[in-house]
């Protein structure tokens, strides 16, 4: 293991107290229930493997390491699958809804109304996955889909959201000059904007989004039972993922709920900077990170309001943190099952290993041999070369 140069801030906002009603009208349990109980019932789901990972937990000196694993969500590899998706489904039912017609998931799955959705367009700005997801959503359940990506998205991460369909626009700039781009073209040409942040645009669809990224957390309960890990590790980006475990174990546990680390790409650290200020910061300049998903220069608004009080602390990694841990995983720390894990997929485990092998850092974020950490992989190998390239070997000879 190699150390890094670990970057934290607490934050003097966290709240311990009981989830409140301005938490709630963003993030429930009756709406993360709902989503859950339509994305189970969608060809090919299955809960997402929750893996121990003792030989990792030995060696950083905490009681226990589990690892989930969104690297097998669906046939897109991440996390995104369930919240990109979800909202496209829930637009199309409300589009119809205002005609009259109520349409199940699976209804629109089996084309029953495809001669109404298949003129609508749907569109979204992407670093990489929630673009996928998106598409992917729309081929589903039968409408159109327009994906912007920027200038510093890969080839084959393009590809990847084309192959469902999408119709690609590529924009000068970073991520966030995109999510302008797209908002603005969709105001203009008709298209039902399906945002993972409401840095741009209305809060109903982000928060959708969100609800359907709250089942992670139901299926981690699912495993482990009632008893919550000591430290949720997460990777940031607009926040959007972080929200919503924060939301979900705040609401659960209360002032017992887990302590939350959100973790971020040093050229990309919007929730680190926001945390200082106590208050909404937009970076300035460029936000190209190897952690490709994670090129956010602004938390989305409506996640904050989520954050605000249930976001813990932050750490902020160099981007060689990041290959150093998709290397550890693959390989397996003293007989841990090897996991394929991609760039922004393998953060949060970067900033644990980051942390605990930094003792001070360790000791501020409270890491000890009592600690019950559960760490998110948000992705497997989106982008199959860069993988490829970083650990030495093909995703499939890792973990066929």
């Amino acid at each position: 293991m190699h150390a890094h140069p670990v970057r934290h801030v607490a934050n003097p906002l966290a709240v311990r107290g009981d989830y409140g009603t301005r938490q709630r009208a963003v993030l429930n349990h009756a709406a993360g229930a709902e989503a859950a109980a339509e994305i189970a019932a969608w060809p090919g789901y299955a809960p997402t493997p929750l893996l121990s990972l003792p030989g990792a937990a030995a060696r950083l000196g905490v009681g226990q390491v589990l690892y989930k694993d969104e690297g097998r969500r669906f046939d897109l590899k991440s996390f995104k699958a369930l919240g990109g998706a979800y909202a496209v489904l829930r637009i199309l039912q409300r589009r119809l809804a205002d005609t009259g017609v109520t349409a199940s998931a699976a209804e629109l799955i089996a084309g029953a109304h495809r001669d109404r959705v298949a003129d609508i367009t749907v569109a979204t700005a992407t670093d990489g996955n929630h673009g996928r997801s998106v598409a992917w959503g729309a081929g589903l359940f039968g409408c159109r889909s327009v994906v912007y990506i920027h200038e510093n998205v890969s080839a084959e991460r393009e590809a990847a959201i084309a192959a469902y369909g999408a119709e690609m626009h590529r924009v000068a700039g970073g991520y966030d000059d995109s999510v302008r781009a797209v908002a603005r073209d969709s105001a203009e040409r008709g298209w039902t904007l399906v945002a993972d942040t409401s840095s741009e645009g209305g809060r109903d669809v982000p928060m959708t989004v969100m609800q359907g990224y709250t089942l992670i957390a139901e299926e981690v309960l699912a495993v482990t039972g009632a008893e919550p890990a000591t430290h949720v590790f997460v990777q940031a980006g607009v926040g959007g993922l972080a929200a919503a475990l924060a939301g979900h174990f705040w609401e659960r546990f209360g002032a017992a709920r887990p302590r939350l680390v959100v973790v971020e790409p040093n050229l990309a650290d919007c929730v680190f900077q926001t945390v200082e200020a106590g208050r909404l910061v937009a970076l300035e300049g460029s936000t190209d990170t190897f952690m490709a998903c994670l090129a956010a220069g602004e938390v989305s608004p409506v996640a904050w309001e989520i954050l605000e009080g249930g976001l813990d602390d932050v750490v902020a990694l160099p981007d060689e943190a990041a290959m150093d841990a998709m290397r550890l995983l693959a390989d397996g720390i003293d007989g841990d099952p090897p996991i394929v894990a991609g760039e922004s997929g393998a953060a949060a485990f970067a900033g644990l290993v980051a942390a605990a092998l930094d003792g001070e850092a360790g000791a501020r974020l409270g890491l000890d041999a009592a600690s019950r950490v559960l760490v998110i992989g948000s992705e497997g190998a989106t982008d199959p070369a860069t993988y490829a390239r970083v650990v030495g070997r093909p995703a499939e000879a890792v973990a066929p």
